[in-house]
This record gives C-alpha cells, sequence and structure tokens, in this order.
C-alpha cells in the first residue's frame, strides 16, 4: 500500500530512503548506546560524560525522528522497530556492566566516527537523487562530527 506518493522519481526516492533507512538505525541505535554508557558509566568524570551522553542521545534522538519523517514524506514508511534496529545496527557499543569512564568516551568516538563515515557515502548517493534529504544528512553529519571531537577531547592525555 502507498499512502504517500513521492514527489521524486522512482530510482531517486530508493536511493534517498535507503539512506534514510540507514541512518535511522544508525541514530536510533546511537541514542541506545548511549544511554547504555549513560547508565553504566563509572570513574572520576562520570558527570561530565554522564551529562554529555545525555547531549548525543537528545541529538541523535531528534535527529532519528526528522529522518523517519522525510522518509514518511517520500512515501516510505521508516522502520525503527526494535528488532530492525537490533538486526541491522553494527556501529561500536559499549560492553555489559560498568564502563569505565575513558572506555565509555572511546567506544562513542568509535562509534561517532563509523557513523560519520557512512554519512559522507550517503551524503554522495543523495547528491544527485535528492539535494534536500542529502542537505538533511549534511547537517546531522555536522552534529556527530562536533558529538565526536567533544567525546575525543575528553580522552586526550594531560601533560606529564
Amino acid at each position: 500500500m502507498t499512502a504517500v506518493r513521492s514527489t521524486l522519481p522512482d530510482e531517486a526516492r530508493r536511493v534517498s530512503c535507503e539512506a534514510l533507512q540507514d541512518t535511522l538505525v544508525d541514530l536510533l541505535g546511537l541514542s541506545l548506546t548511549g544511554k547504555q554508557a549513560h547508565w553504566n558509566i563509572v570513574g572520576p568524570r562520570f558527570r561530565s560524560i554522564h551529562l554529555q551522553l545525555d547531549e548525543l542521545v537528545a541529538a541523535a534522538r531528534t535527529f532519528a525522528d526528522t529522518v523517519a519523517e522525510r522518509s514518511a514524506a517520500l512515501g516510505v514508511p521508516p522502520d525503527g522497530r526494535p528488532e530492525t534496529v537490533a538486526k541491522a545496527f553494527t556501529l561500536p557499543a559499549p560492553k555489559e556492566g560498568w564502563v569505565r569512564d575513558a572506555d565509555a568516551v572511546q567506544v562513542m568516538v568509535d562509534a561517532l566516527q563509523d557513523a560519520v563515515a557512512r554519512l559522507r557515502e550517503r551524503i554522495d548517493a543523495t547528491e544527485k537523487a535528492d539535494p534536500v534529504t542529502q542537505d538533511l544528512l549534511i547537517a546531522i553529519t555536522a552534529e556527530l562530527e562536533k558529538q565526536r571531537w567533544m567525546f575525543a577531547a575528553e580522552n586526550v592525555p594531560g601533560e606529564s
């Protein structure tokens, strides 16, 4: 059933919505990864990183909603079901149990770096197919790069 008709040609819609669906999975997974680290972080930098993780989670959830709505606007129902995310999510995540502050930071740096690399591929893929979707992906990339920088700065060794 097609409830919403797209303004894009079929191939452009396919390319755009594939990029949007993959981004939705990454963003939902990042929000869960961030919350897992948030709940289990321990160490001397607990509070600052705990709060920083909440900022990342909020950004990921907001962008996930925007991405899903863009897909729906193009006539393709977004799939954010738990089983879809569990099956398709492959970004780094923290181990089970308590996570040292430095380890939590590193896993977030790695997850964000991988997410940004994937987004850059999707930006390239949507350039001709749908500049509106491309623009959305560019905005998400800018925020995730900022978040990656902020986490990476947490683990820079001090002067000896």
